[in-house]
């Protein structure tokens, strides 16, 4: 394997437990997880945690009991718990935004108070999510029709980032549960392609649209939008009365809402208290409460408000977000690991990963601390995964042999929702049998020992001390869901509050939504514009105008 990458954080090493697990890190380090597990037998059961019908084995971790005693000290130094309170009770912990983080009142119990600005926001919340049930047993039972009476058929959700990974996933993952008769598509990019393929066969009298915009000007999600009720109102003759039976809105603007022809009775609110990649069990899930039912979307709400007072009121040396976190600080600080590799045994999360992405990504994904101060050192790591088995046929080569530390998570569940005949059983003895491999790998001698040439040898030994978490629960229903998605919501807190970030601003995706709006009027100008960029970006400017203009000559 190369040499770790020495890492430092100033952010974090003014803390003792810092200073020793930088220490600690030279002995643990040289250690095999062979070893480990040869020298604690029971290491294997006494390395596991369990929360909400949530099974963690972190075993196979290159760590010792010393290792988790300084990982709980340091997260104690940087004030972990205080903080935890702090968000559930509504403090402004978003400081460069001066915002709440409360994607954990959207899963409230009604009875519970959780107090923004003196106001308690939880009956909001639950107000919302009755007047979406209303919304959505109506177009279930077709009692929301279309323009001309007929049933709504497809649907059709409008966004971006949170308000289209958190939404698709979600489809993707509770598809066993959802309405069969209904067709669900998602569009996000502004390429014309994705709306294009989305319209192609769908009839404009059955399908409903949900445009989900906080602000209802987001360039992406209302060019879509524009676009769909152009579609929409050129097959019924040109009348845009039609677009109030086919189209509602998820946002707060209602000024907005109600210029594009949306009836702001059909816009469900959300709050700047809900970061967009937390909000998929905001108004944000109309499409999946409309796929699944009111009562299994609540059902999932429950699921992550499970984990949520787990995460809340657990000891750490217990608690299955803080240990996931603590461990991505160990691989990515100390270990020099630049990703994590999310392995889903489960097709229904084929999107899960690509989900995780921006939660972990936009949330850590930062180069200062909370003080502004530059980080000297590495914050949140790349996320990537697909589902298993089809990664093994794929990248897991790399991390079997390659030269590459990545920590892995597993996650399986023992009963399945199609059972045919042996594939559970041989998809969860792939899932253990990575997790081995990966942990304990085999020796020149083993191979030797296997008949195998001397000059093969060396391709054929894998040398183990991979390490991965399995995450085993029972089966994947709307409950589990969300109890996995706040899982990793909380595990990504731990992170940055260790890192000392912000986990809950995303600025980075700013600067290029700026430059575009510099750069759209210079496309589309009837004369050459007079640029003022770099070379390359002027130079692409003009290549891109010249061959758009050669296209139209030739058509």
């Amino acid at each position: 394997m190369a040499s770790p990458l020495r890492v430092t954080n100033r952010a974090s090493n003014k803390t003792s437990a810092w200073t020793a697990l930088q220490s600690h890190h030279k002995t643990v380090s040289k250690l095999h997880l062979r070893q480990l597990f040869d020298d604690d037998p029971k290491r294997g059961e006494r390395m596991t945690a369990e929360a909400a019908g949530i099974y963690l084995d972190y075993s196979k971790n290159r760590i010792t009991d010393k290792t988790l005693d300084l990982l709980f000290q340091l997260a104690e130094q940087r004030g972990l718990r205080s903080k935890i309170e702090a968000m559930f009770r509504g403090d402004k912990i978003n400081i460069t935004e001066n915002r709440a983080v409360l994607h954990v009142a959207l899963r409230a119990p009604k009875n519970t108070s959780i107090i923004v600005d003196g106001k308690n926001v939880v009956p909001d919340v639950h107000s919302v999510l009755d007047k979406m049930s209303d919304f959505s047993n109506r177009v279930r039972t077709g009692i929301w029709s279309g323009y001309t009476g007929r049933r709504i058929r497809n649907v059709i959700n409008i966004g971006i980032g949170g308000s289209d990974l958190g939404p698709v996933m979600a489809y993707e993952a509770l598809e066993h549960y959802s309405d069969r008769t209904l067709t669900f598509r998602f569009v996000s990019n502004i390429d014309g392609t994705d709306l294009a393929e989305a319209l192609r066969d769908v009839d404009p009298s059955e399908t409903l649209f949900i445009v989900s915009s906080k602000t209802f000007t987001t360039l992406e999600t209302m060019t879509n939008a524009r676009t769909a009720r152009l579609w929409l109102v050129s097959r019924f003759g040109g009348d845009t009365k039609s677009v109030a039976k086919h189209f509602v809105a998820v946002s707060t603007n209602a000024a907005e809402v109600s210029k594009f022809g949306i009836d702001t009775d059909n816009m469900f609110e959300f709050w700047d208290w809900v970061g967009g990649r937390y909000s998929m069990d905001s108004a944000i899930g109309l499409s999946t409460m409309i796929a699944i039912g009111p009562e299994n979307f609540r059902a999932m709400l429950d699921g992550f408000h499970q984990i949520d007072e787990h995460f809340r009121t657990a000891p750490l040396e217990g608690n299955l977000p803080v240990l996931m976190g603590l461990l991505t600080v160990w691989y990515n600080d100390f270990f020099g690991a630049q990703t994590v590799a999310v392995l889903p045994y489960e097709q229904y999360l084929k999107r899960f990963p690509a989900y995780l992405q921006q939660l972990t990504m936009e949330s850590n994904g930062k180069h200062v601390t909370l003080e502004g101060a530059e980080v000297k050192g590495q914050t949140g790591p790349i996320y990537w995964g697909e589902p298993g088995t089809n990664g093994q046929h794929s990248f897991y080569q790399l991390i079997h042999q390659g030269t590459k530390l990545i920590p892995c998570d597993f996650i399986a569940f023992a009963q399945t929702l199609n059972p045919l005949g042996r594939h559970h059983d041989l998809l969860l003895a792939n899932v253990f049998a990575q997790a081995e491999a990966l942990a304990f790998g085999k020796t020149a001698a083993e191979v030797k020992a296997e008949g195998t040439p001397d000059w093969l040898i060396p391709h054929r030994v894998f040398a183990g001390n991979r390490p991965s978490n399995t995450i085993l629960t029972e089966r994947l229903t709307p409950e589990t869901l969300g109890k996995l998605v706040a899982l990793y919501e909380h595990a990504v807190f731990t992170g940055g509050v260790i890192w000392n970030i912000d986990s809950f601003d995303q600025w980075g995706v700013e600067l290029g939504k700026v430059l575009a709006q510099r750069i759209i009027p210079e496309l589309e100008s009837e004369s050459a514009p007079v640029l003022g960029h770099d070379s390359s970006t002027n130079n692409l400017i003009r290549r891109y105008r010249k061959l758009r203009e050669e296209h139209s000559h030739e058509q």
